[in-house]
Parts: C-alpha cells; sequence; structure tokens
C-alpha cells in the first residue's frame, strides 16, 4: 500500500510542530517575563545604602522635596541630594541630629571623602523614551502624579508603571493630573471644597497653556 505522506512531508510537518511549540513557550516566557514588576518596576523596592524614610522627613517632619531634590524645577534629570544636604542636619562635629548614627556612616564616608553614596536607582524610563522632569513640575505635574504619595513611605518604591500607554493617558487628559504651581511639592493638596481635580486642572492648562505632545516625536528622539 503507497505511504500517504511522503518522508519530506512527515519531517516538515515534524518541524512544524515543533517551531510552534517552540513559539508558543517563547510567547508564554516573553508574556510572564515583560508582566513581571522586576521589568514593570511597579513595586520594586530596593534596600538603600542608608534607610531615608520619606514617611518621618517628609510626612512628619514637614521637609520640603526641593530641599534634597534641588533641581527639579530646573534640571531635565531629577537629581539625589549629595552628601553635603544630609551634613545640614546630621553633622557629628555641629551636634546635630544624629550625628553618630552607625546608620549613616556611609553619609559621612561620603562626605569625608569626597565620593558620592551609591543609591540604588528605583525610578527608571526606557533609554529611547525623553523625559524632561523640570518641564512637567513647571506645568503644575505634581511629585504625587508620578512617585506616588512618596510621604507616606519608609522605604520609596516605585509606584507608577511609567508606562507609554500610561504616559499617554495622561498627555490626552492631563487635567487630572494637574494642579497649581505652589502646590506642586505639597503632597497633602486637595482642592478646595466645591471644586474637583480636572475643573481646577482645566483651568491650570488654560492658565499655563499645558498642550502635551501626542505623536511620537514628542517623547521619541
Amino acid at each position: 500500500m503507497a505511504a500517504i505522506f511522503s518522508r519530506s512531508l512527515d519531517a516538515r510537518l515534524r518541524q512544524a510542530v515543533v517551531g510552534v511549540a517552540v513559539a508558543a513557550g517563547l510567547v508564554v516566557v516573553g508574556w510572564y517575563y515583560y508582566a513581571l514588576p522586576s521589568y514593570t518596576r511597579v513595586g520594586y523596592q530596593p534596600e538603600q545604602p542608608v534607610p531615608f524614610s520619606h514617611e518621618q522627613h517628609v510626612g512628619q517632619l514637614g521637609l520640603d522635596c526641593r530641599y534634597c531634590h534641588q533641581s527639579v524645577f530646573d534640571s531635565p534629570h531629577a537629581t539625589v541630594p549629595t552628601s553635603q544636604t544630609c551634613m545640614n542636619c546630621h553633622d557629628p562635629k555641629k551636634a546635630n541630629v544624629k550625628g553618630t548614627s552607625p546608620l549613616l556612616a556611609p553619609v559621612r564616608a561620603s562626605y569625608e571623602g569626597g565620593r558620592p553614596v551609591e543609591w540604588k536607582r528605583v525610578h527608571k524610563l526606557p533609554e529611547y523614551a525623553y523625559f524632561n522632569h523640570a518641564v512637567h513640575v513647571n506645568k503644575g505635574v505634581s511629585c504625587v502624579s508620578c512617585h506616588g504619595q512618596i510621604n507616606e513611605m519608609k522605604v520609596v518604591r516605585h509606584d507608577q508603571p511609567l508606562s507609554m500607554g500610561w504616559c499617554l493617558k495622561c498627555h490626552h487628559a492631563p487635567e487630572a493630573s494637574l494642579r497649581p504651581m505652589a502646590e506642586v511639592t505639597n503632597l497633602t493638596w486637595a482642592p478646595a471644597a466645591g471644586q474637583t481635580r480636572a475643573e481646577v486642572g482645566r483651568a491650570i492648562a488654560k492658565d499655563l497653556q499645558v498642550n502635551p505632545p501626542t505623536n511620537c516625536q514628542g517623547c521619541h528622539r
């Protein structure tokens, strides 16, 4: 009896089955990898060389964001504070707050040795995306919009996905994220009674002429 399928066709069928199985496996692995917090970074909360609590410094003591992050309104990149900034309050020679605490040893070593504290980066955008920090905060976008309630965090975590879809959602309807310029670093700000965030945001968008780009070239250069 003649064979229904030739040997070559049988081999090609086996190759096709193996190829489909491998492709399906890659799709599953890829989907699982890119959905993990380690990739999206949401919830990423690394242990830092110095246990700095924003909950204590900002939430309880009322330290303004700009005291440590001094260039957020002027620079495309938000900067971390230098050890000099920390030593303004924690210098043991001035008998300031907890100047001899062992937890602050890396800060003292940095200050005396002229080497920066090796903070671990929490928030990160893809290399192909261009983001100007100063442009956003000078248009009324608060720290909370991207970083969450940082004043309630003992350890800073990556709060929002910062994905393209997440950014575009704000670019298409920026009024939801805008607030008065005087309140940008006020992490507990809320609209006055009888007002909604959208109403306040629309007024700010008109006043500051907020018109964020919604095309590719606005963020990918």
